[in-house]
């Protein structure tokens, strides 16, 4: 039986990955709370979880929301990512974020999560492109806890480590990880939500070549009645409109990004390395050009008068500057990579490009039937307020503890 395309066999080589991850570190829990939670000391980070979280316990991540181990949930013998947010009502701003990250997540527990690609296309594996929460640990004390910790399913590394790593990846690889990157923009965005940090190190994959969306941290309801004009998008990866402080942008910042982390994956470094934003604008005027007035219409008054000011920039053969990258491919990325986001490729039509014909299934590449509700942020929520929010949210996953002081 013809079954079509399938994922790249043996996809991530040995000689591909990235040098594994420290063994797991040996640390004794230390019960608390009655025996309910246990305490773990991982590299001088104290993770504090319910009971049914075992060694092996490993750090595998850390950064300026707090850090991450992985650890094994005994009652479901599965192993899981558990990241940390320390210190998450510190400031309002980042306790909003993580109780938005949690509702986006939640929102998002659908078929695209865990749904099966047809097998008439594939072999059957899972075509789960958005990482899902598995749980949110509820706090010892109901009203008292200052840090939040979300379990995520766990994967093996993330893309940046891929990209970074010996080897090149081949044209099917790339090919492979672009359409599910995007097959799962495509239900983001549908669900009228923008990620706005797509970046390589925020797509997870596992050796099979599965890739995940994570990271919501930075998402946001796209709205035109609010000014969206939070820090957004790591800088190699940010649209021209964000560099010149655009505050109604779309979902057209996800669509840069995407085409920014594919011409990565092909090249095996960044596209736009930029020092600092003007840095950054200049080296994709370097490449794409000066945009014409017409473009230019897309900004505001000052960004038009910036670009004007600026000396004038031919724009490059992107066949000549890159000829390792198929024409269909640099065809696609052209029209992500464009100034104007009013004339920027969507998703829907990215996907059916025909650098994707031979993946592209509009069936298998679901929609998002109900947009996020994001009317939680439309009021003014005191500390208590959010916590309590995010408490409630724990439940969900830990009913178990709903009388818990």
């Amino acid at each position: 039986m013809n079954i079509g395309p399938r994922p790249p066999e043996t996809p991530l080589q040995a000689e591909e990955a990235p040098p594994p991850s420290p063994s797991a570190e040996r640390t004794s829990p230390t019960p608390s709370h009655g025996g309910r939670f246990v305490r773990y000391n991982i590299s001088g980070n104290v993770f504090e979880v319910t009971a049914k979280y075992k060694p092996p316990i490993s750090l595998i991540g850390k950064g300026a929301y707090g850090v991450v181990c992985s650890a094994l949930n005994s009652e479901k013998n599965m192993k899981v990512a558990i990241k940390k947010i320390t210190n998450a009502f510190a400031r309002k701003i980042d306790a909003i974020r993580t109780l938005r990250e949690i509702k986006i997540l939640r929102h998002m527990n659908h078929d695209n999560v865990s749904g099966i690609i047809s097998m008439r296309k594939y072999v059957a594996f899972g075509m789960c492109t958005i990482v899902e929460i598995k749980d949110i640990i509820p706090p010892p004390q109901r009203g008292t806890f200052s840090d939040v910790y979300i379990v995520f399913e766990l994967m093996d590394i993330d893309l940046r480590q891929i990209i970074h790593s010996r080897r090149d990846l081949s044209e099917h690889h790339r090919q492979f990880f672009l359409y599910q990157i995007l097959r799962g923009l495509k239900y983001i965005h549908s669900a009228n939500v923008v990620h706005r940090d797509m970046k390589p190190s925020n797509l997870i994959v596992n050796m099979n070549c599965n890739l995940k969306i994570c990271d919501f941290g930075l998402a946001i309801a796209a709205s035109e009645t609010v000014l969206m004009t939070e820090y957004v998008v790591t800088r190699w990866y940010r649209a021209p409109e964000l560099l010149l402080h655009s505050d109604d942008y779309t979902t057209a910042i996800d669509v840069w990004s995407v085409g920014c982390i594919f011409m990565e994956m092909a090249n095996g470094t960044p596209l736009f390395p930029g020092r600092d934003e003007m840095h950054q604008l200049s080296l994709l005027l370097e490449l794409l050009g000066t945009p014409s007035e017409a473009d230019l219409e897309s900004l505001h008054e000052n960004g038009k008068k910036y670009i004007r000011q600026l000396r004038p920039y031919k724009r490059q053969s992107l066949g000549e500057v890159f000829p390792h990258v198929t024409p269909l491919a640099l065809d696609l990325v052209e029209k992500m990579l464009a100034f104007n986001p009013r004339r920027r490729i969507t998703v829907e039509d990215a996907l059916a490009h025909p650098y994707m014909e031979s993946l592209h299934d509009i069936n298998d590449e679901p929609i998002c039937s109900n947009p996020f509700n994001d009317d939680f942020e439309q009021k003014e929520l005191s500390d208590e307020q959010i916590k309590e929010m995010i408490y409630q949210e724990s439940l969900a996953y830990n009913p178990e503890h709903t009388n818990k002081p």
